[in-house]
């Protein structure tokens, strides 16, 4: 049974890739599982089973002068062969290899199949625990009724894992399909009962696009340049506040790249959603004003008592300001932390930031036809401007 046992432990650490310690500590504590559960009580009996995989087991027995129960009791002679200055009283370790052989074979592989899926586990998520907070590539393999959308992730030695996009972290514009390749971002790795694990991943999450500007622009990724905040409507348009923490470099240009050539890869990523790249300010009334982007407002006032932005835009620029069903606003608001009241300069009435007037002015990232036309006609004013740092300067895309 011992070279059969050995052969079956190969084959497990094979198979399974765990490493041989995993294995053999694993393989252990089933086999004790499975002894105390064919006979009961072995609270005394320990069992290891060493590299080559032999088993090794030791049950921790009382020295008495007349042996009632041999399970727990050994005789003071007996002691003695083994340990010579052995007493009466004393605890010592007694080989009891002679337990293994009694093993019921079904139980001992039951319990250990089970243990070595528990490991399986374990190891698994020690591999991918760390992924919380990354963009992972995977593949859509099918879409649950209630879990959402199933995606695969590769593992070494071809191994797979599969992860859950739930329907709150699908984008409401977005169109997904059975065996299409998608970039997520992981927000939570945990460990359910009846299953191996649960991935959860999203295609709303804020920080997918934080992670996207860090793959994209070298100078966030090494920290000249620092996000300081993110709001973010899924799908339809972002605001992403940025500061430069090197002299003289304008973040707003290492951003946007040589012709809009880094923020385009985020812009196609996230399936055309508009990104707007905003001057970050200390001065909370500035940082509003960048905040409405594209608008650039003719005076902010700043109400501590509620915590609003007072923003006074031009008339013609209201509805800009104020945004398709308040969004802009709306926007600016999540971006800023103050809630924002936008109105006309000579009028005393207040627009809130969920007004519903139509916005009026094109906000949106121009066409390629037009971006062509746009770098043709101002290329070099831009190269020159590119790396220039200005306090209010925004970008929109």
């Amino acid at each position: 049974m011992r070279s059969e046992f050995q052969a079956a432990i190969a084959q497990l650490i094979a198979e399974k890739g765990l490493p041989r310690e995993v294995v053999m500590e694993t393989v252990a504590t089933a086999l004790l599982a499975a002894y105390r559960k064919s006979f009961g009580g072995g609270e005394n009996v320990r069992i290891e089973v060493d590299k080559n995989g032999e088993v090794h087991v030791w049950a921790s027995k009382r020295v008495v002068a007349q042996v009632k129960d041999p399970n727990e009791e050994v005789s003071l002679a007996e002691a003695q062969r083994l340990i010579p200055n052995a007493a009466l009283g004393q605890f010592i370790d007694v080989d009891s290899s002679f337990i293994f052989a009694r093993i019921p074979t079904q139980t001992a592989k039951q319990v250990i199949l089970q243990r070595i899926r528990e490991a399986e586990h374990e190891h698994l998520y020690d591999q991918i625990k760390n992924w919380v907070g990354e963009i992972r590539l995977g593949i859509l393999t099918r879409k649950d009724p209630v879990r959402g959308w199933l995606i695969d992730f590769d593992l070494d030695k071809a191994d797979k894992v599969e992860g859950v996009m739930p329907p709150s972290e699908e984008v409401p514009t977005e169109r997904y399909r059975s065996g299409q390749r998608l970039r997520v971002y992981v927000y939570d790795v945990r460990r359910v009962q009846g299953r191996m694990l649960q991935i959860l991943v999203s295609r709303t999450h804020r920080d997918l696009v934080r992670r996207l500007f860090e793959s994209e622009v070298p100078e966030i990724y090494e920290g000249a340049v620092e996000i300081k905040a993110i709001a973010r409507e899924p799908g339809s348009r972002s605001k992403v506040a940025v500061v430069a923490r090197q002299e003289g470099l304008d973040p707003i240009g290492s951003c946007v790249g040589v012709r809009g050539s880094r923020i385009n890869n985020i812009v196609h990523e996230l399936n055309d959603e508009k990104i707007d790249i905003i001057q970050w300010s200390p001065e909370q009334a500035n940082f509003v004003s960048n905040s409405l982007s594209p608008v650039k407002p003719l005076k902010v006032e700043l109400r501590d008592t509620d915590h609003t932005a007072l923003v006074t835009v031009p008339e013609k620029q209201l509805s800009l300001a104020i945004g398709k069903d308040g969004q802009n606003a709306r926007l600016a608001a999540k971006l800023t932390g103050w809630r924002v009241d936008v109105a006309k300069p000579s009028e005393g009435e207040i627009y809130e930031e969920h007004s519903n007037e139509v916005e009026e002015a094109l906000t949106s990232y121009p066409t390629r036809r037009e971006r062509s036309g746009r770098h043709e006609r101002g290329e070099e004013s831009g190269r020159r401007s590119n790396h220039r740092r200005s306090g209010n300067r925004h970008s929109s895309y």
